[in-house]
């Protein structure tokens, strides 16, 4: 498996080359980067074989994705969002929906995940989006904002509720009543394709509903949102990567006072750290996919850690690679000015790290 890992990594560096700036810059991801990787089963990496994917385990997923987030943490977000939109449909779809729609996955079609709200962020039992049913149809009506993927997206996962309880509805980008609102300017991960999607008394058919739907809101939620954090920290974990390498280059080869800056205790404590974080935050995430592996009891705690861990770290370690390289980082479109920007996100998407402190703390408190 692990030959297999290299190889797809090493089409993907062929793939993004020195693009990931130009893309950031524009705002946008090629269409024929996406479907590329697409077909290739390689924006949704576990997915079981038997639905045509190349069915890794989560820790070869994760090398992966930090590779792809060492490149560009654009193309890393919309693995993210087809990976949690594949692991939803796994989850709780019915053998039917996930015969139909896994394949689909892994052939090119791609998907978005649509969670947040106005008012229905790291409070998602506010989710005011609504899905009733009407004999063998069903409408959808609804806002959805910071959707990742959803410029690109084939397919929309969305997250209502349904009278008391909640409901994923697989919605597509062309049916009538749904409209989409990119998102100006983002911080970080401008090409991922954050849009807004507005969705109008939406008809579908009733199979629609992922598993019939009426299942509690809280449990559809930690379901994509398991994916989704552990990608996310695989991700940082390559952002890391990527700050480790661009530090060290410039500190080694740069003089100042007569010898290379690395060699100057201020900057090597800032390589120091840098390395350290990414240390630390490689090892929370091999254990979370360990635990993913092994479905071990505490795997929810444990991918909320990694998240939490990676996260911070990614944005401290940007930040001191950006110190370390000065001026020469300090232009839009260098990698770790870039990194600066997309680690950040990092502590907000998927859980701010408040919340995953609270979860963390919950966890603590609850242990004997």
């Amino acid at each position: 498996m692990r030959d297999a890992v290299a190889t797809a990594a090493a089409a993907v560096t062929e793939l993004v080359g020195d693009q990931a700036s130009g893309w950031d810059r524009a705002g946008q991801l090629p269409e024929d980067v996406v479907r590329k990787l697409g077909a290739a089963g390689q924006l949704t990496a576990q997915i079981p074989a038997r639905y045509g994917g190349p069915g890794w385990s989560s820790t070869d997923s994760g090398e992966f994705t930090a590779h792809v987030g060492s490149l560009c943490s654009s193309l890393r977000s919309v693995m993210t969002s087809q990976g949690m939109a594949a692991w939803t449909v796994e989850r709780l779809g019915d053998p039917e929906q996930a015969a139909e729609l896994l394949p689909r996955l892994t052939s090119g079609d791609t998907a978005a995940v649509a969670f947040s709200e106005p008012q229905a962020g790291s409070d998602l039992s506010a989710v005011a989006t609504t899905v009733t049913v009407d004999g063998d149809t069903l409408s959808l009506t609804g806002r959805k904002k910071w959707v990742t993927a959803a410029e690109y997206a084939d397919l929309f996962l969305v997250v209502a509720r349904m009278g008391e309880d909640g409901a994923v509805v697989v919605v597509p980008r062309n049916a009538p009543g749904v409209q989409m609102r990119p998102v100006a300017d983002p911080l970080g991960c401008r090409a991922a394709g954050h849009a807004e999607v507005l969705l109008d008394d939406v008809r579908l058919p009733l199979s629609s509903l992922l598993g019939g739907g009426r299942q509690p809101l809280s449990m559809l939620v930690t379901t994509a949102l398991a994916y989704g954090r552990i990608s996310v920290a695989w991700g940082c974990v390559g952002i890391l990567r990527a700050c480790v390498t661009a530090a060290v280059g410039h500190a080694r080869s740069r003089e100042q006072f007569g010898q290379p800056l690395g060699r100057h205790q201020l900057v090597a404590r800032h390589l120091a750290d840098l390395w350290t974080a990414e240390q630390v935050a490689t090892r929370a995430c091999e254990y979370a996919s360990r635990c993913w592996d092994e479905n071990a009891p505490d795997l929810f705690t444990a991918v909320v850690l990694a998240k939490y861990v990676s996260a911070g770290h990614a944005a401290k370690g940007a930040a001191a690679a950006v110190q370390v390289l000065a001026s020469a980082g300090a232009q839009d479109g260098h990698l770790v000015a870039r990194a600066y920007r997309d680690a950040k996100l990092m502590e907000i998407i998927e859980g701010s790290n408040e919340m995953c402190q609270l979860m963390l703390a919950d966890h603590a408190l609850s242990r004997r």
